[in-house]
């Protein structure tokens, strides 16, 4: 379900894709001297492009690389609801798919300019809530979910909604929400 250190992309009901991310330096896909990789505290950051996508993944990047933690970025594509016409949905989930695998890349290729981390990139399709969860459950070593929130005078985010009316309690993991409407100042601040 994540970006292999070949850089292939897959979810648990996709094939991998080939993509070319960014090179790392070798020291970053090691662990520090005496920490085994599953030690370090991972960030999950769901990431739609967003003006809110970007602040939840500065802040959480800035963190990994401040922290000595891990990052890890997740797309998710609700399904194409084409009955009838099962052509038609192949082509347009396809075309989702080219655009969210366009969409980890350059956002990966943010986090690598901003703090020399490669991001763990995650492509899932399905109801965002279930696939986060899903996510989280799969992956095993994330430690804080990190989701961007929509200025006050925009109207609420479906994740959000959701985070604030289902999960409620649920999740066994840190939820931090960072306001979209910081700028890249206050973030760095923060983080």
């Amino acid at each position: 379900m994540f970006m292999s250190m070949n850089g292939g992309l897959w979810s648990r009901r996709e094939e991998p894709v080939a993509t070319t991310p960014p090179a790392p330096p070798d020291r970053l896909h090691h662990s520090v001297a005496g920490e085994e990789a599953g030690e370090r505290f991972k960030f999950l950051v769901c990431v739609d492009g967003s003006p809110q996508s970007r602040a939840a993944l500065r802040f959480a990047a800035l963190r990994a690389r401040n922290t000595g933690g891990l990052l890890a970025l997740l797309h998710v594509c609700e399904p194409v609801d084409c009955q009838g016409w099962m052509r038609v949905a192949d082509t347009m989930e396809a075309e989702q798919r080219e655009e969210a695998e366009c969409l980890l890349q350059d956002m990966a290729g943010e986090v690598w300019a901003l703090t020399g981390l490669m991001p763990e990139l995650n492509f899932r399709r399905g109801a965002i809530g279930a696939e986060i969860l899903e996510a989280i459950r799969e992956d095993g070593d994330i430690h804080a979910l990190v989701v961007g929130a929509a200025p006050a005078l925009a109207r609420r985010g479906r994740l959000i909604s959701w985070l604030a009316g289902e999960l409620a309690g649920s999740l066994d993991i840190p939820l931090v929400i960072v306001p979209g409407n910081l700028t890249d100042r206050q973030i760095d601040r923060l983080a």
